[in-house]
């Protein structure tokens, strides 16, 4: 089997340098750590805890890789394994994400944002076979480990990890940024297209405490930064 391993690494160099080069440039010109628009939220989770391992020897591993690079590792990944036979000994693979919400032109997007970057999850038989295809997958740079042996985790221990998106699914965080004497605009509510400074900023509620003029009288009203926005200079 290693005699296999190191022929197919020969004949893969050229070509994997060559798709190395074109998914550098391509992912230069987006976010690297942002998934595209509209795919299914925390969907790199959603197998956890939902299948019975098929193979009993399966534990969970952690691979660090190139900070924002997590889902190109996934795929290279998979594509090794399958290249050399070796599905029989991976299970799943998870990268670590929540849904953030955005403003763009003024309009909201909900989006995949990692929120471990330089981390992906296996589930494999790790055995020198293993350690070989995933210590030469390109952007991977190594395993979690203690000396010189990876980490095995459990699945409570990955569960407790990736939980964070389980948390957030129902309510996105939203990646906005406020300060105490902004200006802003209400869209929504009853203060709808009121504009206000910002006198209060709780980041952990997501919530803006904004002095709206009511009758020429300053009144502190409470709202959701998903009911404001930046108000135009």
């Amino acid at each position: 089997m290693a005699n296999k391993l190191k022929q197919t690494e020969q004949a893969e160099e050229i070509e994997s340098t060559t798709l190395a080069e074109d998914a550098l440039a391509a992912e230069a010109a987006v976010d690297p750590e942002i998934a595209v628009a509209g795919e299914a939220v925390g969907g790199d989770q959603a197998a956890v805890g939902s299948e019975v391992p098929v193979n009993e020897n399966f534990k969970w591993y952690i691979i660090h890789a190139y900070s924002g690079f997590e889902r190109k590792v996934k795929e290279s990944l998979l594509s090794r394994v399958a290249a050399y036979h070796l599905e029989d000994k991976v299970g799943r693979i998870e990268i670590p994400t929540e849904p953030t919400t955005e403003m763009r032109n003024g309009k909201k997007y909900t989006i995949d944002r990692v929120f471990l970057p330089g981390y992906v999850f296996v589930e494999m038989a790790l055995d020198n076979d293993m350690w070989h295809v995933v210590k030469n997958t390109p952007r991977v740079t190594g395993f979690l480990q203690t000396g010189d042996q990876p980490n095995a985790l459990s699945e409570a221990e990955v569960n407790a990890m990736l939980n964070r998106s389980d948390v957030t699914k129902e309510k996105p965080k939203l990646k906005l940024k406020f300060t105490k004497g902004e200006q802003v605009r209400i869209t929504e509510g009853p203060f709808n297209n009121f504009n206000g400074a910002v006198d209060d900023v709780n980041e952990d509620k997501q919530t803006l405490k904004v002095m709206v003029s009511i009758f020429g009288r300053p009144t502190p009203t409470e709202v959701s930064f998903a009911n404001v926005e930046k108000a135009e200079e």
